[in-house]
């Protein structure tokens, strides 16, 4: 996923009011906020670009982790231990960075 200006304005200034075109702010409408400048903004992005790229162990993790009520089928049946194992497969595939 590519982090836009627009995701960049609104994570350094959430209630920024402003009118973008083509990636441009055209329009800055928050007099109380000052508008940032295209280094701001491109810190931003890249900040948050890193983020989610080392955060991607977890989104890969959430998809292939087993669902809540197979995971407790699996404590009620073979006990904390098995779930467990069940568990680290899965963490040991996708581990922290």
């Amino acid at each position: 996923m590519a982090i836009t200006k627009l995701d960049a304005i609104k994570s350094l200034h959430p209630t920024a009011e402003l009118v973008m075109v083509e990636d441009e702010i055209k329009e800055w409408h928050s007099e109380e906020i000052t508008q940032p400048t295209d280094a701001e903004i491109t810190a931003e992005q890249n900040k948050l670009q890193t983020e989610y790229d080392n955060n991607a162990y977890q989104r890969n993790r959430a998809a292939e982790y087993p669902s809540i009520p197979d995971q407790l089928d699996e404590i009620y049946h073979n006990g904390i231990d098995s779930w467990k194992a069940v568990i680290k497969t899965t963490k040991d595939k996708y581990p922290k960075p």
